[in-house]
């Protein structure tokens, strides 16, 4: 390996000297050409390769913006995805909800989905996906997993109306489930009931919950209703003023179980 290093570097000198021996053989005129066309090639030089860099980054960008379309494209479909897959997890354990409670009624259910709301802000209203032909008939009662959600008032072939319990014409006959003091509860604002006849000789604590009575014909009895949140007791009058804050979330109202009147054949039911 010494041997062939030392035999590199003198065939290197060789070299060195016979380059100075022809550069020094062909001074003159040739010295003199090369002096004025080196700067020009030298201009050329760094120009062609100026363009070879910007040619070659400009293909790389290219690659590179196309490489992001793609990531971005494939990230928009995973967040949608993502999504999807959280919307799914929420419905079913919404339904989870109404199933338990449809396990533990004795009576018929049938769940629905609410596809619309009524957009004037006098009445409180819904529109569910079913109907006559589902068994669902007028006046039957509407409720949630949290608690009773209202009436139906109109049904279709496959559509209903349901008056909410916060609707100003809404009533249901409740209970005072701690000491059993009757009254009716009645819509008073956006999420809040009022709950009306109930006399002062009974003690009404905030918190205390409602339940329904049973005794209006359309809710059975010890359905929850929702928790005292304000009582009113005037120095004179034979009621007190009670209201109510109700179980459901009817902002976030979603699918409901409409009670159906009897188990039979739904053909029969509506004619």
């Amino acid at each position: 390996m010494v041997v062939g290093v030392g035999l590199l570097i003198a065939v290197n000198l060789m070299a060195l000297s016979v380059s100075a021996s022809r550069r020094y053989y062909f001074a003159g005129p040739a010295n003199v050409a090369v002096s004025f066309t080196g700067p020009f090639q030298e201009i050329a030089a760094h120009a062609i390769r100026f363009a070879s860099e910007i040619w070659h980054h400009y293909f790389y960008l290219v690659a590179v913006a196309r490489t992001n379309d793609r990531l971005e494209a494939a990230l928009k479909g995973a967040a949608q995805y993502q999504n999807q897959c959280m919307e799914l997890a929420l419905s079913n354990q919404r339904l989870r909800y109404l199933l338990n409670f449809k396990e533990k009624n004795p009576r018929p259910l049938i769940a629905a989905e609410v596809i619309g709301r009524d957009p004037s802000p006098w009445f409180k209203s819904v529109t569910i996906d079913k109907g006559v032909s589902e068994g669902v008939a007028r006046g039957a009662p509407v409720v949630m997993a949290e608690g009773v959600v209202g009436m139906v008032t109109d049904a279709a072939n496959h559509y209903a109306k349901v008056l909410l319990i916060i609707d100003q014409n809404s009533a249901v006959d409740v209970l005072l489930q701690k000491n059993r003091a009757r009254g009716v509860s009645k819509g008073a604002s956006v999420d809040r009931c009022s709950l009306d006849y109930v006399l002062r000789k009974y003690e009404v604590d905030v918190g205390d919950a409602v339940i329904s009575s049973g005794l209006d014909g359309v809710f059975p009895k010890g359905l929850r209703v929702g928790t005292v949140e304000k009582v009113i007791k005037k120095n004179a009058g034979v009621f007190q003023t009670v209201y109510i804050k109700p179980f459901v979330d009817f902002e976030k109202l979603e699918e409901v179980m409409v009670l159906l009147p009897r188990a039979t054949d739904l053909r029969d039911v509506g004619r």
